[in-house]
Order: structure tokens, then C-alpha cells, then sequence
């Protein structure tokens, strides 16, 4: 259709074609001064050397490119050449896209550059001229259009090529603005309403792209003037198109994304080369494109949903005793005023704990970054010590839950605070510190909605990133910030009676399981040898704490020298936490002899070995120490059904473990926008990475799997037979 406009235009220039001078170099037809330049000063025989055809345009008109866009007519150029020479076809730079009206076409402007490739046969007499004639054929257009054509003459003496002076600057310049193959992947999805077009660039600084388009390189592809949405993220650019009136149909689309990046010295123009392949699965935007306040209220969405993952539960157990007390007090005769003070101050020093602890955390986070360090969510938690620490400090806390001793006096606010932990139990102070606990242990788990804020958190400026985090962590708090805000809530809670001190003994075995996983853990990290120095280390926990409580009914002396002994033995245990630190060797998966799959090791080689190969693949990245991640393998990928579909479709299973730092695995949970584990990816045989959601259920996998290759789809009869296999 676009060339459909060519002979309107011409009979409302009323014109006809303009001829150039036959063997003239250069002609000038009045809106455009062609010439025939050749990079060398003479034509080497037996090699190829560049001859550009030179235009320049009249202001306010333009040629076009190979696909002219809504109307116009690309360029052609009819060589006539020597016996023994061959020339190429035209190497077209980038063009500009020129809209007019409704329209919109992809051409040039002021001045082109058209470049071709001679070959040159061998033997030619050195210092024989060489004639190279080409009639050249173009369309150029303002308000009317005017078709136009040259013949011109170039004649050089046959000798070693060496470089013409005159046209070197010319030839730079031009070869700057020819297309670059993408050194990414691309695919598209098409659902009749919308084009989506992926480039997959992971790596790509997103903060410097100005602006993208992809410019077709055949005519009805897509509704060249409509706009193009741009969505950008740490694994590429996503374009929303509007298809036109030739659909794809499986083909592959062709063309140009043309880039705008934003360096130090200005805005740089690229052009990319890209043939992008059919997706198996609908292409969405890429979201981490999302504007600030969006990442900001998933924040908050994540960090209350963390109320509910498995790792938070043993210290909401404590705040939940706190609030029980806080309503004990009142019915003891606490004035309903005081009380309701007490609960403000309590759930006010407790966010302001959480706060501070993921403001930290954060703060950390950033600046191990920023040293070059690939790290993520959960990042201290890689650190055997760190986990050796956290298991004695539950622990400890389970003993007191349980009894066996009582932090009280001047150390109320602190270790007492520590364990009862909010209003009625350890003043602000200890409410503050149960909010420190608080956030320390949820960092093994991520969220729904929290892993898009944080992986959008770590691409940003360090304030917009520590404000993300601070929002993360208000939503953690948010429950019982809105109970101290609201504490005639607190009337909805149970009479208090003896029921009371059966479950704060009972809420000492969450404190204990949860120990006792970070042992786990910890021996998965640093070995058999470090599981020994933890018991070793929780045995002397617990006599400290026995001995602490015995003798505070002691005299003076004995009081004395029992707090001083208990003090001590904690000190050396505390200290024992570098030993598993020294530990080098590599980490094991959790549940690499049990799972019902058979996986490989992760690693970015074998799965570019896989992709090139067409091969599926199914990525899981975990660690010992997420929870979240441990809970999905039982349920979604441990079962016979995903097992089954993962060998019937041919899908590979690699597994990457994070329990210990791998910036490897690190900078993969990047390109995906998320800053820790669980991420679960699917690579189909071709097109673009399905990204599945932390929470995994056999019938996610199942679906992913099944959309991208039919035979992946389990029935119940290759289920009956999967034991039998393994």
C-alpha cells in the first residue's frame, strides 16, 4: 500500500521521472546532489573494496530505506561493471522514522550514505583504469514526491588498495551508522490485538536507554505510526506493537530495534539487528518498568504477607504472647488508659525495630554492592556463622519460653525484652528488639509481591532503593502498628487464666524447630563437624542458662559468680560461631537424594549448552536456608506427575543452590529482576524464559510445561508407570 501512493505523487508534482546525466559524477537533479565515491584510491585486484553512493538531500525532503514504511519507494542501484567484478547488495545504514500526517515512513534525511561491496578479479595491469558505472533509481519526497534517477561514472586505476583521503572521514561515519547483529536473543508472541517484542539483554543498564523502536524489514508487519509502548527490566525490553495487516504466522520477524543510550558525551543512536522467533508462551511487559509508587505498594503488599511465611511464625508467636499480657494487665486493674498507652509505646518500638533492621540490612546490602560484590536478599544467611548465631539466639529464646530461666531486672529491656518482646513484657526496648528478631529471621524468606520490589529496589538510586526496603519492613510491621493504633482490638483477644503460661511453654517449640532447621542448614553449609560444634555449643547454652537461673536465689557471692560463670560459658559459645566460617566446601542441595527429579548442577554454560542445543530446560534456584523454597520442592517438584511431564517433554532440571554465595547464580536472580531465592524459570525449545511464581504447585509446573511442549502433559498412566523407570 505504502508504494501505492508513488504514482498519486507523481501526478500531483506533474513530473515525470528526472534523469541524471549519463557518466556524470556528480548530478544534481535539484532536490538531491548524488556521487559515486569509492573508499580506495585504486581498485585492488583480487579483492573487495566499498563504493558508497552518495546522496545529498534538499532540506525538508527525504529518500527511503529498503522498506519504505506507509508510502515511498527504497532506493535501487543497477550496476554496470567490468567483466570479472560482481557488486553486493546495498548495505542500508539506520534510518530515521519521518512521519507524515497519519503516516509514518522509515528513510533518510540531509544526507546518505549507500554503501555496496565490489569484488575485483585477480590479474588485472597494474595502473589499468577501471570503469564502474551504476544507475541509481530513488524517490524523494517533501509535500509531493518526485521520482528521480542518475547514472554515474567512477574510474580508478587498478593497484594495491590504499585508502582516499578525500572520502575516509565520509566512510567512518557511514559504517558507525550501519545495523549491528543483537548480541541478544529476541522473540515475539501475536495475539491478533497486540504484538509483544522481547529482546532478551541481560546485563543491560536499563537506566540509559532513552528510547527504543523496532522498525520492520517488510511492509505490514505492524501499524508503523501507532506508538510503541516500551517496558524495560534487568533481563531486556519488551515493545508493545499493533500488528498490521500481515500477520506473522510462525515466521520469524525481521528488522531493526533501534536504540537510544544515554552516555557520558551524549545520546548515541544504534541500530539492531534483529530475527525473532515465535514464543511458546505469551510475551508480557517487562515489569520493572513499574513507576516508583507501584514498587512501593508491592513493597508494603510483601512485607505483610511475610507475617505469614514459616520463618516469621516463632517470633510473631512471642508478640502474640506480648499483646496476651498487655490484655492481662488491663483486667488486673491497669487503668484502661495506661494500657492503651503501653500498647501505642509497644507497637510503636516495634516498628521502629523492624524499621531499623531492614533500613540496615538494606544499608549493607548496598554497600557490598556497591563494592562490586554480587549479593541479594538472604545475603548474611549464606555466612555459616551467621546461621550458627541465629540458631543459638532461638535457642536461647525457646529456653526461656520454656522456663528455665527469666532475664529480668536492669536486663529486662534488653534480653528479657528480647523474649517477651512488646507491650507487658520488657517496656519499648524489648518490643524494639522483638522487631529486630523479627526481621533478622524473615530474611530467609520472600514473599508474593516482595521479590518485584526488591529486585526492582537493587537496580535503583541507593535512597529509592533503602526507601523500598523501609516499605518492605513497615508492611511487616503493619499488624500490630495498627493494634497499638487501635488497641481496643486488644478486647477481641481471649481472658487471660493459667491456659496462658501452657502456651507460652507450648510457643517454645516453634523456637526450637526453628533451631534446629538452622543446624540443618548449617551442616549443609559447613559439614558434619559444624553440627557437632553447634550441640556442643546449644549444651552449654542451656547450662548457662540453668546455672543464671539457680543462682539468683543464691547470696550475694554466688549470685555473683553464677551470672559471672553463666556470662562466660556464652561468651566462649559466641565465640566458637567463626570456627564453621573456615569451611570451604561446596554446599549440597537439601533434597539432592530425594527428589523425584534427576538434575544437573546449575551453571550459565550448560544452560547456553542446552538453549543452542533446542533442548528444554527448567531452572530452580534455591537454598538451604529458604524455607519457602524447601516447601515448594516437597509440594510441586518432588511429585510423580511433574516428574513424569519434566521426562515425556525432554526437559532437563538444573538446579542452582545459593546456600552459600555464588555470584554466578546472583547475577542470573538479577537479570530477572529479583534480589533472592526461590526463582523458578522455564527455557521451552524456543522463544522467550517463562518466569513461574515463588509459591509453586504441581499444577503451575504443569501448566508451564504443557503450554510450551504438549507431551510434557502428564496423564495418569504414565504417572502408574514412573516407579517402575526409576
Amino acid at each position: 500500500m505504502a508504494r501505492r501512493f508513488l504514482s498519486i505523487a507523481a501526478v500531483l508534482a506533474g513530473l515525470v521521472a528526472v534523469p541524471g546525466v549519463a557518466g556524470a559524477n556528480p548530478v544534481a537533479t535539484g532536490n538531491v546532489e548524488a556521487r559515486l565515491v569509492a573508499e580506495t584510491a585504486s581498485v585492488p585486484p583480487g579483492e573487495s573494496f566499498l563504493v558508497a553512493l552518495r546522496q545529498k538531500i534538499r532540506p525538508g525532503w527525504h529518500t527511503y530505506w529498503r522498506n519504505p514504511g506507509d508510502s515511498g519507494e527504497p532506493t535501487q542501484i543497477e550496476w554496470q561493471l567490468p567483466e570479472g567484478f560482481s557488486a553486493g547488495a546495498i548495505e542500508w545504514p539506520v534510518p530515521e522514522r519521518i512521519p507524515y500526517g497519519p503516516l509514518l515512513n522509515y528513510g533518510y534525511e540531509n544526507e546518505v550514505w549507500l554503501l555496496a561491496r565490489i569484488d575485483a578479479p585477480a590479474g588485472l595491469p597494474a595502473g589499468e583504469p577501471v570503469s564502474l558505472t551504476a544507475r541509481a533509481f530513488w524517490l524523494v519526497c517533501a509535500d509531493i514526491c518526485i521520482p528521480e534517477e542518475a547514472t554515474l561514472s567512477l574510474t580508478l586505476p587498478a593497484g594495491p588498495a590504499s585508502t582516499d583521503a578525500r572520502w575516509a572521514e565520509g566512510f567512518r561515519r557511514a559504517k558507525e551508522a550501519l545495523p549491528v547483529e543483537s548480541p541478544w536473543p529476541a522473540a515475539y508472541s501475536a495475539d491478533g490485538e497486540s504484538l509483544m517484542l522481547r529482546l532478551a539483554g541481560p546485563g543491560l543498564d536499563t537506566s540509559r536507554i532513552e528510547s527504543a523502536a523496532y522498525i520492520p524489514s517488510s511492509d505490514g508487519i505492524i501499524g508503523n505510526a501507532a506508538p510503541q509502548r516500551l517496558s524495560l527490566s534487568p533481563e531486556g525490553l519488551t515493545l508493545a506493537l499493533t500488528p498490521g495487516y500481515r500477520k506473522p504466522d510462525g515466521a520469524p520477524l525481521t528488522g531493526l530495534v533501534v536504540l537510544e543510550e544515554r552516555l557520558e558525551d551524549g545520546v548515541v543512536r544504534r541500530g539492531l539487528s534483529i530475527e525473532a522467533t515465535p514464543s511458546a508462551v505469551p510475551i508480557e511487559a517487562a515489569p520493572a518498568g513499574m513507576p516508583l509508587w507501584q514498587a512501593a505498594l508491592l513493597a508494603l503488599a510483601g512485607g505483610l504477607l511475610l507475617n505469614l511465611m514459616p520463618c516469621v511464625f516463632p517470633v510473631l508467636s512471642m508478640k502474640a504472647m506480648a499483646l496476651l499480657k498487655t490484655a492481662q494487665g488491663r483486667e488486673a486493674g491497669v487503668s484502661r488508659a495506661a494500657g492503651w498507652s503501653e500498647a501505642r509505646i509497644g507497637a510503636l518500638a516495634y516498628t521502629a525495630g523492624v524499621l531499623a533492621s531492614f533500613a540496615a540490612l538494606a544499608g549493607v546490602l548496598l554497600a557490598i554492592r556497591a563494592g562490586g560484590a554480587a549479593v541479594g536478599w538472604g545475603f548474611q544467611l549464606q555466612s555459616p556463622a551467621v546461621v550458627l548465631l541465629l540458631a543459638y539466639l532461638l535457642f536461647a529464646v525457646g529456653l526461656n519460653l520454656s522456663g528455665v530461666f527469666d532475664v529480668g531486672g536492669r536486663l529486662s529491656g534488653i534480653g528479657g525484652g528480647l523474649v517477651r518482646g512488646g507491650p507487658g513484657g520488657g517496656g519499648a526496648a524489648g518490643s524494639f528488639f522483638t522487631g529486630v528478631l523479627a526481621a533478622v529471621v524473615a530474611t530467609p524468606c520472600t514473599a508474593p509481591f516482595m521479590a518485584a520490589a526488591a529486585g526492582f529496589a537493587l537496580t535503583q538510586s541507593a535512597p529509592v532503593a533503602m526507601a523500598l526496603f523501609v516499605a518492605l519492613g513497615l508492611g511487616m510491621a503493619l499488624p500490630f502498628l495498627l493494634l497499638g493504633v487501635a488497641p481496643r482490638a486488644l478486647a477481641l483477644l481471649p481472658r487471660p487464666g493459667p491456659w496462658m503460661e501452657t502456651l507460652k511453654q507450648a510457643l517454645a517449640f516453634p523456637m526450637y524447630a526453628s533451631a534446629a532447621w538452622l543446624v540443618w542448614v548449617l551442616g549443609r553449609q559447613a559439614g558434619a563437624d559444624a553440627v557437632l560444634l553447634a550441640g556442643i555449643g546449644m549444651v552449654a547454652i542451656a547450662f548457662a542458662a540453668w546455672l543464671y537461673e539457680k543462682s539468683r536465689g543464691a547470696a550475694t557471692r554466688g549470685r555473683i559468680a553464677g551470672a559471672a560463670t553463666a556470662a562466660a560459658v556464652a561468651l566462649l559459645v559466641l565465640g566458637t560461631a567463626a570456627i564453621p566460617a573456615a569451611a570451604t566446601g561446596p554446599a549440597r542441595s537439601a533434597s539432592a537424594d530425594t527428589e523425584a527429579l534427576a538434575g544437573e548442577p546449575f551453571s550459565a554454560a550448560r544452560l547456553a549448552e542446552l538453549r543452542a542445543a533446542g533442548t528444554p530446560v527448567f531452572v530452580n534456584m534455591t537454598a538451604d536456608w529458604c524455607i519457602t523454597c524447601l516447601v515448594n520442592e516437597r509440594v510441586a517438584l518432588r511429585s510423580d506427575a511433574v516428574a513424569d511431564a519434566f521426562a515425556s517433554g525432554g526437559v532437563t532440571y538444573l538446579k542452582g543452590d545459593w546456600t552459600r554465595r555464588d555470584a554466578e547464580i546472583t547475577r542470573v536472580l538479577e537479570r530477572f529482576g529479583r534480589a533472592g531465592v526461590p526463582l523458578y524459570v522455564f527455557y521451552p525449545p524456543a522463544g522467550e524464559p517463562v518466569v513461574l511464581p515463588q509459591i509453586l504447585t504441581e499444577g503451575t509446573v504443569l501448566s508451564a510445561l504443557s503450554a510450551a511442549i504438549p507431551a510434557a502433559d502428564a496423564s495418569p498412566s504414565r504417572n502408574a508407570n514412573m516407579e517402575t523407570r526409576r
